[in-house]
């Protein structure tokens, strides 16, 4: 960066600016416009897109259907965040944050939004993939969620879609993710998994984003972050990325990319055979 930024006495938003992403970010919060949420029969109802954030959740439907827990089946429908779908009144009532995923369990008439929370709330409600220690997913739960905006809206941001490439900003947050790189290097080096020999919600969140970034697929930044000198997350991360439910919840409410790899709403198993193949075009990001 050559210039000098003077920040003014009182910062207006300049609509403008902000790059790729400019024109689903603004400083207010609410809906923009009346819009329903469609509803389907199952009881659960997703409304996200397959963004790192998104893919956590509809991997864990995933994984819990694979166990053969029927009561974890759910309809997946698809929030085009390029369209401002996530602004809609439907949706702004499921999550005022207008982030997604957000989530309706209807058995039990409860909103679940941020993807942490979800996470947490089905993994308790099946009483699955919660790991032996407690204490310890937890910390690896929260870590990923404190963490992640640092890889998405900080690195990924500057280093793939701000309007110019700024040295500065690109190199403090490049620091910053192989910093949590390593974190993550060292945890792995004496464990199968984040938590020890169990496979947990805290793998699925922590894989939706780091993993993904290890396997090459966030800001085409795999080799600019030399992310294959990191053998313990790769390991895992190929690991995790083998297992046919993370692969068919990758593909969930994914819009973008190949067409094969896309499945733009999910309401039964038997959809992943005949997957809509029209595409949307928004980026992957968090």
């Amino acid at each position: 960066m050559t210039d000098t930024y003077e920040p003014p006495k009182v910062w207006k938003w300049d609509q403008e600016n902000g790059g790729q992403f400019s024109n689903i970010n603004r400083p207010i919060a609410g809906p923009t416009h009346n819009k329903e949420l469609p509803v389907g029969k199952h009881p659960h109802q997703l409304y996200s897109l397959a963004t790192p954030n998104g893919v956590k959740v509809t991997v864990l439907f995933e994984e819990l259907l694979a166990l053969g827990i029927e009561e974890a089946e759910y309809d997946a429908w698809l929030i085009n965040i390029g369209e401002g779908d996530q602004f809609g009144s439907g949706f702004v009532e499921v999550n005022p944050n207008s982030k997604i995923p957000a989530l309706i369990d209807m058995s039990a008439g409860k909103r679940i939004f941020e993807s942490g929370a979800i996470l947490l709330y089905l993994a308790e409600k099946f009483n699955r993939f919660l790991g032996s220690d407690r204490t310890e997913l937890l910390s690896w739960l929260f870590w990923q969620m404190g963490s992640a905006p640092y890889l998405g809206g900080g690195f990924g941001h500057f280093y793939a879609y701000a309007p110019e490439k700024w040295e500065y900003p690109i190199n403090r947050f490049a620091m910053e993710a192989k910093r949590q790189l390593d974190v993550l290097e060292r945890n792995l080096s004496g464990r199968q998994f984040m938590t020890g020999d169990d496979y947990t919600i805290a793998d699925m969140a922590i894989w939706a984003w780091y993993g993904q970034l290890a396997l090459g697929r966030l800001y085409s930044a795999a080799e600019f972050l030399d992310v294959e000198s990191y053998r313990h997350v790769q390991r895992w991360a190929k690991e995790i990325d083998a297992r046919p439910a993370v692969q068919r919840g990758r593909m969930v409410n994914r819009a973008f990319g190949e067409p094969e790899t896309q499945l733009h709403e999910r309401h039964n198993a038997s959809d992943f055979e005949t997957q809509t193949q029209d595409k949307i075009g928004v980026k992957e990001d968090g």
